[in-house]
């Protein structure tokens, strides 16, 4: 712990500033407060930021499907497991407009799009560019995860007008060799660096429920909220078991280390938004509830999260009318403004 000052909570805790500074032993002793006071602690923090009972609500597309040469252990995508999975080719841009217009209207913010890659070949950058544009117009924030980008690709990205890029760390990087192999953790980072030299928002997060341990929860939240900038959306994942991956049979994790790793991100990251990603659907209402007091505020709503099920639409309706919460509205759109200026 370090010394207490005037701005400061009874464990330490800065009031005022964002910090890039944590050490992992900070980290560690807010993962192992008591878990009503971490809660707690995360919500009092969360309200000094964000508008209280606001979810920013995103949808998830998959533009491509299948057969990913990387070996992601949890993943039905990876061309090394035999998961059972259909692989697709990329899908026309018309029909990822249509799906994208059928989420505006059901209230999403954010559009995002996915692809099984590696990274995108020179050959899939006019595909992915036309469609961050035609989404862009509709007036969705645009978001992609691709794979791995080199600094070009990242440039083009960005003056097509893509909102943000997730590419997740996934875990620690002591424990990221017992989930992946095909790319290191090194070039995660390199990635999130041409993201950010672009001028792109940077979403970057993880999951928990590999097998980990909590020292390994703790090590990715620390990669993470040391980097220069942190990510504006950190996802939060619950590891969703498929047959076939190497995964299918781990050990379920109690959700309230799900919950812990969620509230201490919102401490760490406070002006971050923290989402509810992979393995919502399988939680209930007041799992959920209790999540979004610790601290998340965003979540994917639709019928799937590329090809893992996930709490439907109507659903998360009926959620949000019990809990009384509000999606948040999409930012308004250069254009908007400028006819909105020229109104008054």
């Amino acid at each position: 712990m370090y010394d207490k000052s005037n701005n400061e909570d009874d464990y330490g805790i800065s009031l005022m500033n964002v910090r890039n500074d944590w050490t992992r032993e900070e980290i560690q002793d807010l993962y192992n407060r008591p878990f009503l006071d971490l809660v707690f602690e995360a919500q009092r923090i969360h309200r000094e930021h964000f508008a209280a009972n606001t979810i920013q609500v995103s949808t998830l597309l998959s533009i491509k499907t299948g057969k990913c040469p990387e070996d992601c252990k949890y993943c039905s995508q990876s061309a090394h497991y035999d998961s059972k999975l259909e692989a697709e080719k990329r899908i026309a841009v018309d029909k990822v407009i249509q799906e994208a217009k059928e989420a505006l209207a059901s209230g999403s913010s954010r559009f995002c799009m996915g692809a099984a890659w590696r990274n995108p070949h020179e050959r899939d950058m006019p595909y992915v560019l036309e469609m961050v544009r035609e989404v862009k117009s509709l007036g969705l924030e645009t978001c992609m995860t691709l794979g791995m980008l080199n600094q070009s690709q990242a440039e083009r990205l960005k003056d097509a007008g893509l909102d943000y890029y997730n590419h997740n760390l996934d875990t620690s990087r002591e424990y990221y060799s017992n989930v992946i192999s095909t790319r290191s953790f090194d070039d995660r980072l390199n990635t999130l660096d041409f993201v950010r030299q672009a001028g792109m928002k940077v979403c970057s997060g993880g999951s928990v429920g590999l097998g980990e341990s909590s020292q390994d929860r703790i090590g990715l939240l620390h990669e993470l909220a040391t980097l220069a900038i942190h990510p504006e959306s950190v996802p939060i994942n619950m590891l969703v078991p498929i047959e076939g991956t190497p995964l299918a049979d781990v050990e379920k994790l109690d959700v309230t280390e799900w919950i812990r790793t969620i509230a201490v991100a919102r401490i760490i990251m406070p002006k971050s938004y923290i989402r509810l990603s992979a393995g919502r659907e399988s939680l209930s209402d007041s799992d959920q509830a209790l999540a979004f007091m610790a601290g998340a505020n965003s979540l994917f709503s639709g019928e799937k999260l590329l090809t893992t099920p996930n709490a439907g639409e109507g659903k998360d309706r009926q959620l949000f009318s019990k809990l009384g919460l509000i999606a948040e509205k999409a930012k308004p759109t250069v254009k908007e403004l400028s006819v909105d200026a020229m109104a008054s």
